[in-house]
């Protein structure tokens, strides 16, 4: 995907320009639901490598427990996302935009809570402890401004900040100041960065 920043959403939620791997992990959403919410996540399996397979295995359900010891923490455990972007910037997609992953867990924003009800959830293949690369922030970006021309989004914000105490993804590694910029130099003109609401530590 690195290169290839133009990005759209098809009325089915689904991103051409992604390679689609239907997970059997989701729901739909509350009939009237307003999707307004991108969080952003990172992941890594084993924790802080990056690479293979087991990432889109554990989203299908198909990830075999036994092959890394870490993994079996993972035992029955049924998530998923939307989206994936790896190291190299390749974009996969899980569930349709429409429908409701499972990705946020236990979560509140703006005094709602059950995120996953009105959010996209995008996870960055990395760590809290490692940078992230130029193509994945890159994709990030076109992809939420694919997303903003699909559906009525307002705040952008990280696993964190949604489930702060339980969860530190995207993590102190993950520049916000950068992933700003890059959607205030990429958006149409019919769109502004100023209009999605950031952490206040972005």
């Amino acid at each position: 995907m690195t290169g290839a920043l133009t990005m759209h959403i098809d009325d089915h939620g689904w991103c051409p320009q992604a390679r689609q791997l239907p997970s059997p992990n989701f729901d739909a959403r509350p009939a009237g639901t307003a999707i307004d919410l991108l969080v952003v996540h990172n992941i890594s399996l084993p924790p802080d490598e990056f690479g293979g397979h087991y990432i889109e295995d554990l989203f299908l359900n198909r990830l075999d427990c036994d092959c890394h010891p870490w993994f079996d923490r993972l035992r029955g455990v049924r998530v998923s996302a939307h989206f994936l972007v790896t190291r190299d910037g390749d974009v996969l997609q899980f569930v349709s935009a429409n429908d409701r992953a499972w990705h946020a867990g236990v979560s509140t924003f703006g005094g709602r809570e059950r995120c996953n009800d009105f959010s996209i959830g995008v996870e960055l293949e990395g760590s809290d402890f490692q940078p992230f690369s130029a193509p994945q922030y890159a994709v990030l970006a076109a992809l939420t401004t694919a997303l903003q021309m699909r559906y009525p989004l307002r705040h952008v914000a990280g696993h964190e900040h949604v489930a702060p105490g339980r969860k530190t993804d995207p993590g102190p590694c993950f520049d916000w100041q950068h992933y700003r910029a890059l959607l205030a130099a990429g958006e149409p003109a019919t769109l502004a960065a100023s209009a999605l609401g950031f952490p206040e530590t972005a």
